[in-house]
C-alpha cells in the first residue's frame, strides 16, 4: 500500500516556519511582508480562493491587501491598477485572481506584473526565467509539487518523471523542475499515442489534465510515485485525475485528492512572497 504524500500537513509546516521568517524579519528589520490580490468581478470561486490567501497571510504574518474591481472594469483600467500596484515599494508580491471576466486579456494584464514581484509565476517573462534556470518564480503548484518529493526524501536524479499535461501553469513548468532536477522527462497530452505503455515507465508521474480517474492501477509499474493535481467536482464530490484506490495498491508514494497537491500550492504562494520580500530588501 503507497505512503500518502500528506499535502496538508506539509502545507502546515511550512506555514509555520514561514511564520516564524516574518517574525524574525519584524523585529529584526521591522519589515512585514506584502501580498496584493486583485480581484475582478464577483465570481463566487475566486472569492473563496482570494478569502482563503487572506485567511493564511494573516496567519503567518504577511500584510495582505485585496483590489476589488468591478465586473465591467475595462482593460485599460485593470492594466493601470495592476501597474500602479506593481510601481509601490510598499508592496512585495502582486497577483491577479484568475480567471478575469469575459472580454478581458489575462495575457496582457499579467504581463504588466514584474518579474521579482511574480509570486504566482504566471508572466510570459517568469515563463522564460524557468526555461532558461534563471532566479524567478515559478507557478505555485510546480514548485509545491517538487516540495512534497524532496521534502519526502523522494529521489529524483535519474529517474523517469512522466508529466500528463501540457498547461502553463502546471504541466510545463513542473517538467522543466524535474529536468532540473535531472529526471528524465516525457510530457504527455491528449494527442499522445500508447499513454498506458508510456506511463508503466514512469518512476514518477504527474497528472494534470482534469479528467476523473484517467490513471488506472493497470497504467503505473509497481513502486511509481504518483502526484495527482486533478480536481474534478462530480455530483459533489471530489475527485483526482487518479483512480486513488486502485492505483494506491502498486504506487509507493501518492497524494491524496483533496489533500494532497492543492494545500502545497497557497503555501508556495505565501513562500514566494515571503521571498520576493527579503530578496527586494537585500536579506
Amino acid at each position: 500500500m503507497a505512503i500518502i504524500l500528506d499535502g496538508k500537513l506539509l502545507s502546515a509546516t511550512i506555514k509555520s516556519e514561514i511564520l516564524e521568517e516574518c517574525k524574525a524579519l519584524k523585529e529584526n528589520y521591522s519589515i512585514i511582508p506584502s501580498l496584493a490580490i486583485v480581484l475582478v468581478g464577483n465570481d463566487p470561486a475566486s472569492q473563496i480562493y482570494v478569502a482563503s490567501k487572506e485567511r493564511l497571510c494573516g496567519e503567518v504574518g504577511i500584510r495582505s491587501i485585496v483590489v476589488k474591481m468591478d465586473e465591467n472594469s475595462t482593460q485599460d483600467e485593470v492594466e493601470l491598477k495592476v501597474k500602479m500596484l506593481a510601481s509601490d515599494p510598499e508592496i512585495n508580491g502582486l497577483m491577479v485572481q484568475l480567471p478575469l471576466p469575459k472580454g478581458l486579456d489575462e495575457d496582457k494584464v499579467l504581463a504588466n506584473i514584474p518579474p521579482n514581484k511574480d509570486v504566482d509565476g504566471l508572466t510570459p517573462l517568469s515563463g522564460g526565467y524557468c526555461l532558461f534556470d534563471y532566479d524567478g518564480f515559478t507557478p505555485c503548484t510546480p514548485k509545491g509539487i517538487i516540495e512534497i518529493l524532496k521534502r519526502y526524501n523522494i529521489p529524483l536524479s535519474g529517474k523517469h518523471a512522466v508529466v500528463i499535461g501540457r498547461s502553463n501553469m502546471v504541466g510545463k513548468p513542473v517538467a522543466l523542475k524535474l529536468l532540473r532536477e535531472n529526471c528524465t522527462v516525457t510530457i504527455c497530452h491528449s494527442r499522445t499515442q500508447n499513454l498506458d505503455e508510456v506511463c508503466k515507465t514512469a518512476d514518477i508521474l504527474v497528472v494534470a489534465v482534469g479528467k476523473k480517474h484517467l490513471v488506472t492501477e493497470n497504467m503505473i509499474k509497481d513502486g511509481a510515485v504518483v502526484i495527482d493535481v486533478g480536481i474534478n467536482r462530480v455530483d459533489g464530490k471530489l475527485y483526482g485525475d487518479v483512480d486513488f484506490e486502485g492505483v494506491s495498491n502498486r504506487a509507493s508514494y501518492i497524494t491524496p485528492v483533496p489533500g494532497g497537491v492543492g494545500p502545497m500550492t497557497v503555501a508556495m504562494l505565501i513562500s514566494n512572497t515571503l521571498t520576493a520580500c527579503k530578496k527586494q530588501n537585500n536579506i
